[in-house]
């Protein structure tokens, strides 16, 4: 067993306050493979006073300054790439493919793309006499989740780097081996003393300690709805901005003129990508009531296509889900479909009958589904959809809307203008027309209870900067 069991803090890596410490589980295997230390509250104290101190000089920084150091960052991600790739599929049991090229590959979308946008972004405007600036809004603090751990590390630490803010970031405590790679990365791209700092720990601790600090700025945090609202509480005294990404229930609405075969079949493989554990994840499949035989014969099909287990094997789908507590959860919540009434048509409670241990769940699709079953309203986080019926296109915008969620949404039409009316009506941050992919330089985040902020490209820039009107500065 390997230990990680120092923080990067002001440009080094150092021992922890405590002594508390937890082990890291490789879902695939149930067994303890590395341990990190988990830090207190004065482990925050030292790491916000590295970043308040090295803030005064990093906001002054140029552009090219900035540029240089993320082109830095960028050279040593590659270079190490593999690495990323074993850390992911390691600590959260993702296939390797899919760890190649969706998990590690969307860490250096963000960080290329977080040059792309630096190189043009406009931080001055003039407006009559006055000049409005946007500055960096000071120390930040960073908590993020192990679903996709570089994505949402890479998508919040680049911005920040790219605007002149300082920052402690928290990994998640689940999988924290790819952020503990990634601070290396951080060190070895030369980033100055103070700017970037790294403490393990659990929400309880070190995320109460970041939303809580009268010197922590901005908080941006990823994770579930409940979480979130912890968070949200815990900035209030301090009046400090708060940017969230919460959890999802997406509905893909297939229109009375898709093409089944392909939507069907796409929206359920996207349902169960990455062992469902993804806040956007299609889980709500609305189709036509007099098609959803046809869309059940297609979903069983897929489920039972989809090859569960060992992640480094080429021929596995997906792995895993993350923990037992996961697992607990997502087989909690198909036993409570089954008993509500809903139709299992594939999968079920329990491990794939080849599998013996491991977190593995069964690809699982229930059918007649009505909209207050818990199954189409709590977020599974694992691979399970639920197909629900609809009289009309009304009706299917109704049902779409009908959730205390906002994050994602899908509507396939054979008809790109019937897909763009239906599109406008969905109340959700983000839509996919006929089976678009996301696009790392468009705004990702959510309405109602699925968050605040938007995150990506020149859109995830906006969080991280406060914005100061000087009057007079031009006459």
């Amino acid at each position: 067993m390997s230990n990680s069991l120092k923080f990067y803090i002001d440009g080094a890596w150092v021992a922890p306050i405590g002594n508390r410490t937890l082990e890291v589980i490789n879902p695939a295997t149930e067994e303890a493979y590395a341990r990190i230390a988990l830090g207190e509250r004065e482990d925050v104290d030292v790491a916000v006073g590295a970043a308040k101190r090295a803030f005064e000089s990093y906001a002054r920084t140029t552009r090219r300054e900035r540029l240089e150091l993320l082109q830095n960052l960028v050279a040593v991600y590659e270079r190490r790439y593999d690495e990323m790739v074993d850390a992911i599929t390691q600590e959260m049991g993702a296939p390797l493919t899919f760890s190649r090229d969706a998990q590690a590959a969307i860490g250096l979308n963000h960080l290329k793309q977080a040059i792309s946008v630096l190189s043009t972004f406009e931080f001055d405007e003039t407006i009559n006499n006055t000049v409005v600036t946007r500055e960096p809004i000071g120390v930040c603090g960073l908590i993020t989740p192990w679903n996709w751990p570089m994505n949402q590390i890479t998508c919040k630490v680049a911005p920040a780097l790219a605007t002149g803010c300082t920052m402690v970031l928290k990994p998640s405590e689940v999988a924290p081996m790819s952020g503990i790679l990634f601070s290396e990365m951080m060190h070895e791209a030369g980033v100055p003393a103070g700017v970037y700092n790294m403490i393990n720990g659990d929400g309880a601790t070190v995320g109460q300690a970041l939303a809580t600090h009268p010197h922590i700025d901005m908080v941006s945090f990823t994770g579930s709805t409940r979480a979130g609202v912890a968070v949200a509480k815990a900035a209030a005294d301090t009046v400090k901005r708060v940017s969230q990404e919460l959890g999802g229930k997406s509905p893909n609405i297939l229109l009375k003129d898709a093409d089944f075969a392909r939507a069907v079949a796409a929206g359920t493989a996207n349902c169960f990508s990455n062992s469902g554990q993804s806040c956007n994840a299609p889980s709500r499949m609305l189709v036509p009531i007099e098609r959803q035989e046809e869309a059940i014969a297609i979903a069983r099909r897929v489920a039972e296509e989809t090859v569960v287990g060992d992640p480094r094997q080429a021929k596995t789908t997906i792995g895993p889900v993350v923990s037992d507590i996961q697992y607990a959860k997502i087989q909690r919540l198909i036993e409570v479909g089954m008993a509500e009434g809903a139709r299992l048509v594939a999968g079920g409670p329990g491990r794939p009958e080849h599998l013996n241990f491991g977190y593995y769940v069964r690809p699982t699709v229930f059918a007649d589904v009505h909209n207050q079953m818990t199954v189409a309203r709590e977020e599974i986080f694992g691979p399970v959809m639920v197909i629900l019926p609809y009289e009309s296109e009304e009706d299917a915008i109704s049902i779409a809307n009908d959730t205390p969620y906002g994050l994602s949404s899908y509507v396939t039409s054979s008809s790109i203008e019937r897909s763009r009316v239906v599109a406008r009506r969905i109340r959700a941050g983000m839509v996919h027309i006929n089976g678009s992919s996301s696009d790392v330089a468009a705004a990702f985040g959510g309405y109602k209870q699925s968050g605040n902020g938007r995150e990506w490209g020149k859109f995830g820039f906006e969080d991280f900067l406060e914005t100061k009107s000087m009057f007079g500065y031009s006459p």
